[in-house]
């Protein structure tokens, strides 16, 4: 009944609000994004079933996952469209979306990045400079894969699979998982590795950590949000942003794309008893056919 449900509402934006081809694609993903969260939390409901007390736990996911109150309130705008048109056409009687207040954005800066601007940042960093290599191999591995900056320092040599485009993660309470890198992160990691670590007097408590200071000893988190909010004031973005900011730009950038949502999770390392069993059901064929058709950098087949 869902695609049923979506397809006539497809063609209704398209036949009779004559939207352009993304705006239909956009309102399109924001119901399946709704049936997907219910599909994953095993509520077999159809959408004349959905209540409020769905879409509040729909929300609520939405955040867990980093999305900005921005793009909640903008998935939100797309199911009361959804919801509207299935009234309109006597699908429903009740529609569920009509008390539903999406999060607040005044007041408070957004703390997503576009991805022009992620694009600036990265482009901006001088790889002349002893520091340069390895800042924007820091930065591609952190929009690429959505690691926490903790996953990233503590990244290691030998967790790096790139003949397969895959890192090895090890996250919050001792959870490992494996999660796509794109070919620009894997360019600039080797490139930082290769040029700069090689010549570093590295310690031995960090012989297999990939990032390192230039004492060849760990990285500190306070480094790495040193230097990209210095990155973005270079660059002239004035937002309250930290090694966050590109996780949460990762995970809105593939939902708003498109993505799976369950892929998205799982990329994350954000589990719950009601999704685990799920996550034993997907492979990496289809984690990196994901990050390939949703991510911003992983849909450039070239490097510039």
């Amino acid at each position: 009944m869902w695609q049923s449900y979506i397809n006539s509402f497809i063609s209704y934006l398209k036949l009779e609000r004559s939207l352009a081809e993304n705006s239909v694609e956009a309102y399109e993903h924001d119901a399946v994004k709704l049936w997907q969260y219910l599909s994953m939390h095993g509520a077999a409901v159809n959408p004349n079933q959905v209540n409020e007390g769905h879409l509040f736990g729909f929300l609520a996911y939405l955040n867990e996952l980093g999305l900005s109150a921005q793009s909640q309130a903008r998935i939100l705008s797309g199911l009361k469209s959804f919801y509207k048109y299935l009234l309109l056409e006597n699908l429903i009687d009740h529609d569920p979306t009509q008390l539903i207040e999406g999060p607040k954005t005044v007041r408070k800066l957004p703390d997503t990045l576009s991805f022009p601007e992620i694009e600036s940042m990265l482009e901006s960093i001088d790889l002349s400079t002893s520091a340069g290599p390895r800042d924007r191999a820091m930065l591609e591995v952190l929009y690429s894969s959505g690691l926490r900056v903790s996953e990233l320092l503590d990244l290691r040599i030998t967790n790096c699979y790139f003949e397969v485009g895959f890192l090895r993660v090890l996250g919050k309470g001792s959870k490992v998982r494996l999660v796509p890198i794109g070919k620009d992160a894997m360019h600039y990691t080797q490139l930082y590795i290769d040029s700069v670590r090689v010549m570093l007097d590295v310690k031995k408590e960090a012989l297999d950590r990939v990032f390192l200071n230039q004492r060849g000893s760990s990285l500190s988190r306070i480094s790495v949000f040193t230097m990209i909010k210095r990155v973005a004031a270079e660059v002239g973005i004035h937002k309250t942003i930290s090694p966050h900011t590109f996780r949460h730009s990762f995970a809105t950038h593939l939902i708003e794309g498109g993505a799976d949502l369950r892929a998205v999770q799982q990329m994350l390392g954000h589990e719950s008893i009601t999704t685990t069993e799920i996550y034993t059901h997907l492979d990496r064929d289809f984690l990196t056919q994901t990050m390939i058709d949703y991510h911003p950098r992983g849909k450039r087949r070239e490097r510039r």
